[in-house]
């Protein structure tokens, strides 16, 4: 009998897109995906490809200035967090999947969250797949917290940014984890971000099909909107890092030292870290970048998890 495989999907936010290379070196290698347990932008990535959206989800990536995927969201200052996602996630998962609950998709999709009172690590895996992306996906401060069940929930990744335990639980014989969280030197020079001046002078690709040429459009100006209205709320010196920087790179060291302490008491069968360098956690530019070191990560370890498949 075939040995079942467990892949885990860990928290990175605009590193997520790593996911999708590290999902598409799998299937060319053909290694069964069993069973998905991730956490926030894992979690995301991981219930589209159990819809049989990660194609759909890739082209959009690659095609959209994918700084304005955090622009899609609406400030909702002062009371709950800095952006209320509701609307916005149902609208980017149903771009690319049709699925509104867990029994919808191909395979067992586990998503972690965070029990914002409590402190306990929940797992989401029946029900309402959208409430529970939201809650998976709430960073603290800068999404507002889920209402599920009589809990707050926020970002799983507060607790388990890579869920290997979970995936255990599963009873799979075989555990591939995906980190994120490492800030292991990149393969190839990262490229310089475009002075947000020169933007408009450049040339964008343009969108295969009416869907995306309408997002595009939105993008535009809730990116504009966005950035004006956080300017206005907090006046501050140039140099100095603006709210969101702060919020996610205090969030990604934390998360850094959360997954390393984790990983050595729950290690996976194979780890991989794709090289994502100093890319930070709201780094959207760089997506052909990411996707690309994910597939990498995994080809480098294809052989030895086809020899763990194999074993006795």
């Amino acid at each position: 009998m075939r040995k079942k495989v467990a892949l885990v999907l860990g928290s990175g936010s605009s590193r997520g897109w790593a996911h999708i290379g590290a999902i598409d070196a799998l299937l060319e290698a053909r290694i069964p995906i069993d069973i998905i347990a991730g956490c926030s932008v894992g979690a995301y990535v991981g219930a589209i490809y159990a819809c049989g959206g990660l194609a759909s989800l890739k082209e959009f990536v690659l095609r959209m200035d994918g700084r304005k995927v955090f622009s899609y969201f609406d400030i909702v200052f002062p009371r709950a967090g800095l952006l209320d996602a509701t609307k916005r996630i149902r609208e980017l998962f149903s771009m690319h999947a049709t699925a509104t609950d867990f029994a919808e998709l191909a395979l067992p999709v586990l998503m972690v969250a965070t029990d914002l009172r409590r402190g306990d690590k929940v797992v989401l895996q029946s029900g309402d797949l959208l409430e529970a992306l939201r809650a998976t996906m709430s960073v603290p401060g800068l999404f507002a917290p889920v209402r599920v069940k009589e809990r707050w929930l926020v970002d799983g990744g507060l607790v388990d940014p890579v869920p290997v335990g979970v995936a255990r639980a599963s009873e799979a014989d075989l555990v591939i984890a995906v980190d994120l969280n490492g800030s292991v030197v990149s393969r190839r020079k990262r490229k310089a971000p475009i002075p947000v001046a020169l933007e408009p002078l450049l040339e964008r690709p343009a969108p295969t099909n009416e869907l995306l040429r309408k997002m595009a459009d939105f993008y535009e100006s809730a990116e504009t909107g966005l950035k004006n209205r956080i300017g206005e709320l907090f006046r501050r010196e140039e140099d100095t890092p603006d709210i969101i920087e702060t919020v996610m790179t205090s969030i990604a060291i934390m998360q850094d030292r959360i997954t390393r302490i984790n990983l050595a008491v729950e290690p996976p069968d194979v780890l991989i870290q794709p090289r994502l360098g100093e890319l930070k956690m709201m780094d959207f530019d760089q997506v052909e970048h990411v996707i690309e070191e994910g597939y990498t990560g995994v080809k480098e370890k294809i052989e030895d998890i086809k020899a763990l498949l194999e074993s006795s």
